[in-house]
C-alpha cells in the first residue's frame, strides 16, 4: 500500500523501493517454481499485432481505463515487467520525480495506449502507469486508440501464447473461414495449423478436380467445413472415437491422419469408422 507521510519526496522513493523489491521476489519466485520465462515479462505490442493481424483503427479520445488491463507497452518492455514494476534502479530518478509531483497535487497528463480487444498498450505514459500500480489506483485517463485485428486475442496472456495466435493468423489466410466456422477450429499445438491448413488445400484441390474448375480459398474453406469436416467430426462422435479430444479440431486431425495411414485411401465409410474406433481404443489400453 502505497505510504502517505506528507513528505512527497520521501513516500516516492518509499514507493519506488517497494515495487523494485516486488518486481525481484516475482522473478525469484518464478525461477525458484520453473515457471515459464516470459511469465513475468510484459507483453510487446509490435509482436502481438504481427501475431493477431492489424484491420484498422479507431481514435477513441479520452477514456478512463482499468490499470489492470494495461499489459504491454510499444517499446518500454525492458524497463518495465508484465505489472509494470522497474526492472532496475536506473529509472528512479526519473520515476521518484513524476511520483512526487502528483503526490504534491501537480497536474499530469493522461497517458497515451493503444487498445486490443481488452488489453492495453503503453505508448507514452509508462512511468505514470507504475505510479498509479505503486499508488492503488484502480483507474487512470488515457487517450486510447482501439486497434482491431484479423482474430481474436483472447487468451493472451503471455509473449509465448504469440506462437499459437500467429499459427492460428495463418491458417486463417490460407483457410478464410470466418464468424462461428473460424472459432469452431481450435488447436494446442501451432504447428497443428500448418498440417490442418495443408490437408484442406489438399481436399480443396480434389474437389477441383472432381467438379472440373478453380475454385477458390474462400470456397474450398466454406465446402470443406460443411462437406468435410463437420460430417467426419459428428460421424466420430457418434462412433466413439477418441472421447478425450474435447476439440472437434484435434478430432479431425487425428481421424485425418490415422484414416489415410490405416487404409490408404480419402474416403469415409462405416468400415473405416469401425477400424478407427478398433485402433483408438487399442492406444488407449
Amino acid at each position: 500500500m502505497a505510504r502517505d507521510t506528507g513528505f512527497p519526496d520521501a513516500d516516492a522513493g518509499y514507493d519506488f523501493a517497494r515495487l523494485r523489491r516486488q518486481a525481484e521476489r516475482a522473478r525469484l519466485a518464478q525461477w525458484f517454481t520453473r515457471q515459464p520465462a516470459d511469465v513475468n515479462t510484459i507483453l510487446p505490442f509490435d509482436e502481438v499485432i504481427a501475431a493477431l493481424g492489424a484491420t484498422g483503427k479507431t481514435v477513441l479520445g479520452l477514456q478512463v481505463v482499468e490499470v489492470s488491463s494495461i499489459v504491454g507497452s510499444v517499446d518500454r518492455t525492458k524497463d518495465f515487467d508484465r505489472y509494470f514494476r522497474p526492472t532496475s534502479s536506473r529509472l528512479r530518478e526519473r520515476w521518484q520525480r513524476i511520483a512526487a509531483a502528483q503526490r504534491r497535487g501537480e497536474s499530469v497528463p493522461p497517458v497515451q495506449l493503444y487498445r486490443v480487444g481488452s488489453m492495453h498498450f503503453v505508448i507514452d505514459g509508462h512511468h505514470r502507469v507504475s505510479i498509479a500500480i505503486a499508488r492503488g489506483l484502480t483507474t487512470i485517463d488515457a487517450y486510447v486508440t482501439e486497434i482491431h485485428t484479423r482474430i481474436s486475442p483472447e487468451g493472451i496472456n503471455a509473449p509465448s501464447d504469440l506462437i499459437l495466435k500467429d499459427h492460428r493468423r495463418l491458417f486463417l489466410s490460407r483457410v478464410p473461414l470466418e464468424g462461428s466456422q473460424a472459432e469452431a477450429i481450435t488447436l494446442t499445438d501451432p504447428f497443428d495449423y500448418a498440417e490442418l491448413a495443408e490437408n484442406v488445400e489438399a481436399w480443396g484441390f480434389r474437389l477441383s478436380q472432381e467438379v472440373g474448375e478453380f475454385l477458390s480459398r474462400t470456397e474450398v474453406a466454406r465446402r470443406w467445413f460443411g462437406e468435410e469436416f463437420l460430417p467426419v467430426v459428428r460421424m466420430a462422435r457418434r462412433a466413439g472415437i477418441r472421447d478425450d479430444l474435447t476439440s472437434d479440431a484435434e478430432l479431425y486431425m487425428w481421424v485425418a491422419c490415422e484414416r489415410y495411414r490405416l487404409v490408404r485411401r480419402h474416403i469415409w465409410d462405416e468400415k473405416v469408422f469401425d477400424e478407427l474406433r478398433d485402433h483408438s481404443l487399442r492406444r488407449r489400453r
